[in-house]
């Protein structure tokens, strides 16, 4: 998901830099709003594991 995010940031700078400023907008919105679920998942994975108590590493 986060290569999904780096992906639209791509996206959003190269239409930035040719003009197209709404779709550069839109671009960099999808790209905010993935990194953020991104991020949500990853603290809720980090504390669902910690809960259950598995061990990761031997």
């Amino acid at each position: 998901m986060i290569t999904w995010a780096f992906g639209f940031f791509i996206v959003a700078i190269i239409a930035a830099l040719f003009g197209f400023g709404g779709i550069a907008d839109a671009a960099a919105g999808i790209a905010q709003f993935l990194f953020w679920v991104f991020v949500i998942l990853f603290i809720a994975s980090l504390v669902l594991g910690l809960l259950t108590g598995r061990k990761i590493f031997k």
